[in-house]
């Protein structure tokens, strides 16, 4: 299949879903699941495959074992590019829209360690630094789970200690309802944001793998 774009009917979907989880509400509109938003992720994401690799389409279906949210479905599709532990490029369509995203998404133990130091380090912290700058500068939204104190063992006093409370980094661009998220165009959209993303996606894979 030929990627042209997420119909609107993908966001009408999604809508929907938000009103009515249920899975009667599923049953009677997996059609519209299968044909206007897994295809063309799936679309999507081959076109892109060559360039950066293969893509996990994420279920539909929310785990809620644990969850005092017992709700079934995802209220959005998402894809992820991996080039690293929890690291990589991701793509997503809502009700809000489509959107984009790169960085790091999870982190504990020796990954954030590592990437605590790499954030430290005046070569790469200020190279880390650089590229925030750049992407913000481009449109993109510098976002992440953040430590409201200062992380053990680092000064409060250390020029980069807005990066070092980050316990995850993400540049993140939402395309929102724009007319060409309907159509081939957002092939192009995506596969040149993932482009400006793959030095934030590169330092990260650095600093975090032994």
């Amino acid at each position: 299949m030929e990627f042209s774009g997420f119909p609107v009917a993908a966001l009408d979907f999604y809508d929907d879903l938000e009103v009515d989880n249920t899975k009667s509400f599923w049953d009677a509109h997996k059609a519209t699941y299968d044909n206007a938003v897994k295809a063309p992720m799936v679309a999507l994401t081959d076109a892109l495959a060559q360039e950066f690799g293969a893509a996990k389409v994420f279920r539909p279906y929310r785990d809620v074992r644990f969850a005092k949210d017992k709700t079934p479905y995802k209220t959005h599709q998402g894809a992820f590019v991996g080039v690293a532990a929890a690291t990589g490029w991701y793509v997503e369509v809502a009700a809000p829209g489509v959107r984009v995203g790169g960085g790091i998404y999870e982190a504990g133990g020796e990954r954030l360690a590592a990437l605590r130091e790499a954030m430290a380090d005046d070569k790469t912290g200020k190279a880390l630094q650089r590229i925030l700058r750049d992407l913000e500068k481009g449109g993109f939204e510098v976002a992440g789970e953040r430590l409201k104190t200062v992380p053990r063992g680092y000064d409060k006093e250390h020029p980069r200690i807005d990066l070092l409370r980050m316990k995850t980094v993400l540049g993140m661009r939402s395309y929102g309802f724009e007319p060409f998220v309907h159509t081939a165009e957002l092939l192009d959209k995506v596969r040149e944001d993932w482009r400006r993303l793959r030095p934030l996606v590169n330092w990260i894979e650095t600093a975090t793998t032994p």
